[in-house]
């Protein structure tokens, strides 16, 4: 008899073979993964299922006709999203201040001086100073020898590019100024304004124009324009050159998003206010305990999250009402703000907070899937256990474990704990956040344009290539290589994963990658796999739990078996890697543990 235990989660799909022989032993024959279609769930879920089957079964020479029967697991959907906390959002009309943060700029030093620009050259005054505007349609030897005779009768003493060719100018100039290129709406800046510019020596960072008081002593700002500056002062935290600008004319509105309140219905419900912080909002959620549902205040960002929450779930459950939020997990984080106005894109680190959500509804989806592959596949087809509780059946095959045994199962979108007593009885718990959420609020953090670059970075370590022959490991160590590493990764970020050396496109410092990525996985799988472990623990005492066993695809992290072990030596609690049926390591736990149940 052959069966196949499937495991549905966020991110991938777990398959399990195993056959049961004449003397009701289970032997396991096949296991693989692949990528979960649709959101977990739904019936979307049959195509990732359907592949699976086929590729386990076919590396041992079956067809999926053969089986005789498929269990599937209890899975409910977590979804992770974002809601701003006491952000503000600067607006700004009529060009009245801007910021820039290019990469290569040329020169060194401040300049302030009124905007010329350089298609519009009349009405100067001599003894007053000048900051050139120079669009891309002049090529940089133009534009040098321009510089170079307008300056024996003006003083120019700084220059705005949009083109990228600050250096080739450079290059090119009786008197060396700072130069600010890449400037893409340089069109945007009139004539006649006040502009003061920066650019930081080699191996430095600006320091007036970072500075809200720098850039009123700059530009003589009053009390309440430094106080509106300050947004731009942030965005230019950290940054080569920088360029700020103001018109008189120009007006700048403050307009404060409320963050809203968390409404909790439960045995002890009440409410909380993002504005509180995460760690407010989490007391809040532990002291609650039986939670029917969390909702958010009406037209307010956490109000508007959870209600695209509940609209990406009609897919799984068309009345809007019987969907369900059980359980959230809140992180502090720092998310780059598109300040309204600015000519190049600038953004401010504004404080927010990190949100994954449960969600359970009234039906049961896990049937409909159920149904739709038994007609498909022709096979019988049940739902067939709670993931926690067959993960604990799946830990158990690791090598050197017996019960009592503590589980804690990390996936993509849930954290769930599980414990067996020696007599058998088993104690379960789902709480939301994991791999995904990471995922997330790395992304948002670093302010990476997609979630492929953010998952890589939660994968892999890192490295500096210093030269085509060495790089210098996140961890300091320096590696040599004995052929010549891709030019292209010369002076860049990349990630060492199985299949090479990938380039981290954004500009961003090893040492500021790494802190982040430690520091998020911290805060979601660490937080979580305490909340989770005391809960199910004798007494939510966590010094009763003797050894745990971490199983999961987060378990499989390079880093964060490391981190929880640590954390749990506070507590005497003997914590690893598990190895599912000693060859696989912390994955399949969930789809082992479906073919190990059917001998119940």
């Amino acid at each position: 008899m052959y069966i196949a235990g499937i495991d549905i989660g966020n991110s991938t799909t777990e398959v399990c073979i195993g056959q049961i022989t004449l003397n009701n032993e289970v032997v396991f024959l096949a296991s693989t993964s692949c990528a979960t279609t649709g959101t977990k769930g739904t019936i979307a879920n049959t195509h990732a299922i359907k592949s699976a089957l086929k590729e386990a079964m076919s590396s041992i020479g079956k067809e999926v006709s053969d089986l005789d029967l498929i269990r599937l697991n209890e899975a409910a959907p977590v979804i992770g999203d974002t809601a701003m906390e006491t952000l503000t959002e600067t607006i700004i009309t009529d060009s009245s201040m801007i910021g820039h943060n290019p990469s290569t700029p040329a020169g060194f030093g401040q300049a302030v001086g009124e905007i010329l620009l350089i298609n519009n050259l009349s009405g100067v005054k001599e003894g007053k100073p000048y900051i050139l505007a120079v669009p891309k349609e002049y090529p940089y030897e133009a534009v040098a020898q321009i510089i170079n005779e307008i300056s024996k009768v003006i003083d120019i003493v700084g220059v705005i590019l949009q083109a990228d060719e600050a250096v080739l100018v450079e290059n090119r100039l009786d008197k060396k100024i700072p130069i600010v290129d890449e400037v893409a709406r340089i069109d945007k800046i009139p004539k006649g304004v006040m502009a003061a510019i920066e650019v930081a020596s080699a191996g430095q960072t600006i320091r007036m124009l970072s500075n809200p008081y720098g850039i009123a002593t700059l530009l003589g700002l009053n009390a309440e324009e430094t106080r509106m500056i300050t947004p731009i002062a942030k965005s230019l935290i950290g940054k080569r050159s920088a360029v700020v600008l103001k018109t008189p004319g120009g007006n700048v509105q403050e307009n404060l998003l409320p963050a809203g309140e968390i409404y909790l219905k439960a045995e002890y419900g009440g409410n909380v206010n993002i504005d509180e912080g995460a760690d407010k909002i989490m007391e809040a959620v532990t002291k609650a305990r039986n939670i029917q549902d969390i909702l958010g205040q009406d037209g307010t960002n956490i109000g508007n999250m959870f209600k695209n929450i509940r609209n990406s779930m009609k897919q799984i459950d068309e009345s809007e009402e019987q969907v369900h939020i059980t359980d959230i997990l809140a992180v502090d984080t720092m998310a780059p703000v598109l300040i309204s106005g600015a000519l190049a894109g600038e953004t401010c680190l504004e404080k927010a907070v990190g949100v994954a959500a449960m969600v359970k509804t009234q039906q049961l989806p896990m049937e409909k899937i159920a149904e739709k592959l038994e007609n498909e596949l022709n096979v019988k087809v049940v739902v067939a256990g709670v993931e926690a509780i067959m993960a604990s059946f799946g830990a158990l095959t690791t090598p050197g474990t017996k019960l009592p045994l503590a589980i804690v199962d990390m996936g993509g979108g849930s954290t769930d704990a599980a414990i067996i007593t020696s007599e058998g009885d088993i104690s379960i718990t789902h709480k939301a956040g994991a791999g995904e959420l990471v995922s997330m609020l790395i992304q948002t953090e670093l302010g990476l344009g997609d979630r492929h670059t953010a998952e890589q970075i939660k994968r892999y370590p890192l490295a500096k290539v210093e030269s085509l022959f060495h790089m210098r490991m996140e961890n300091g160590q320096i590696t040599f290589v004995e052929d010549s590493i891709d030019p292209r990764f010369f002076g860049r970020v990349v990630l060492l994963t199985e299949n090479g050396l990938v380039r981290i496109e954004e500009d961003i410092p090893m040492e500021k990658i790494v802190q982040v990525r430690r520091e998020v996985k911290q805060k979601v799988f660490i937080t979580n796999a305490i909340r989770a472990l005391r809960e199910v623990a004798p007494q939510n005492d966590l010094k009763k739990i003797s050894n745990v066993v971490l199983v999961g695809g987060s378990a499989a992290d390079f880093e964060i078996p490391e981190m929880l072990m640590e954390e749990f030596a506070k507590y005497m609690i003997v914590c690893g890697r598990g190895n599912i049926r000693g060859s696989e390591g912390p994955r399949n736990a969930v789809a082992t543990g479906l073919v190990l149940s059917y001998r119940k």
